[in-house]
């Protein structure tokens, strides 16, 4: 119990400066080239990692992209994966995908209405 009035009393004093910090969220914008992206490049995509990056480079050496939809053919690719990320994927033009940290929506107090 001390433990938790000392974390709640801590916050208090640190001010809204904590608050502000945990109402970021990530924001995706801009495309990646996956005939021509880097590794770093294609890992600045929502839920793609490094080894999945490297995977994406493994079969464009093999047989070079024709349409984006040709990504669920990389193993860890499906569909649900895809349409997740299909917004930022493009198979000409400069990649220019940039990930930055913006300030979350503010959340909606849901109210319930009553009949008395």
């Amino acid at each position: 119990m001390r433990a938790l009035c000392a974390v709640v009393v801590g916050l208090l004093l640190c001010g809204p400066g904590v608050a502000e910090a945990a109402k970021l969220r990530t924001q995706h914008t801009g495309t990646v080239n996956l005939n021509e992206a880097s590794a770093a490049e294609l890992d600045l995509l929502p839920g793609v990692g490094e080894k999945a990056a490297q995977r994406i480079i493994e079969h464009r050496q093999k047989r070079p992209f024709k349409r984006v939809e040709e990504l669920v053919r990389v193993k860890g690719f499906g569909k649900k994966k895809f349409l997740k990320l299909k917004a930022h994927l493009a198979l000409s033009g400069p990649t220019t995908l940039r990930v930055e940290q913006v300030p979350a929506p503010p959340e909606r107090k849901e109210v319930s209405a009553t009949n008395d």
